[in-house]
């Protein structure tokens, strides 16, 4: 059983951000400090992606593990209210998937970070980006 009054959830659930969390200000920090430059949130693209390189046609996500249903220790499901949270959650897992099936079919590249494995995701992020980017550097210099 839930120690909060359903108001006090309710209050609490509200102030879960969608933009500029912890973990999505930590991965815009790295690239920065890395030398790549992005855009936020373009709501053009499916799912608005948190950030989004259109010079590598990237889009990167950050995923918090328990709105997005990651199987770790972050993303445990609520005992309370179970039928409601498979709802929500399995949605927006769904949801998910179809977003990155829009990108990858309009031709974007596509992080996930997951907000439990964020330095592990943010090294891969950068080592891929890099790697293109001398790639890129490569065919410009011919």
């Amino acid at each position: 059983m839930d120690r909060l009054t359903k108001e006090q959830r309710s209050l609490n659930m509200s102030a879960v951000r969608a933009k500029d969390t912890k973990p999505e200000k930590r991965v815009r920090s790295a690239l920065h400090k890395s030398g790549f430059r992005f855009a936020l949130h373009r709501n053009d693209l499916p799912g608005k992606p948190d950030l989004v390189l259109p010079r590598y046609k990237t889009v990167i996500f950050v995923h918090g593990c328990f709105w997005h249903g990651h199987d770790c220790a972050k993303g445990k499901r609520p005992s309370t209210n179970v039928e409601f949270w498979q709802d929500k959650l399995s949605g927006n897992a769904e949801r998910d998937r179809k977003n990155e099936a829009a990108l990858q079919a309009a031709g974007w590249g596509l992080f996930i970070i997951w907000e439990c494995a964020l330095d592990e995701g943010i090294s891969e992020v950068i080592n891929c980006l890099g790697k293109r980017r001398s790639q890129m550097a490569a065919v410009e210099a011919t």
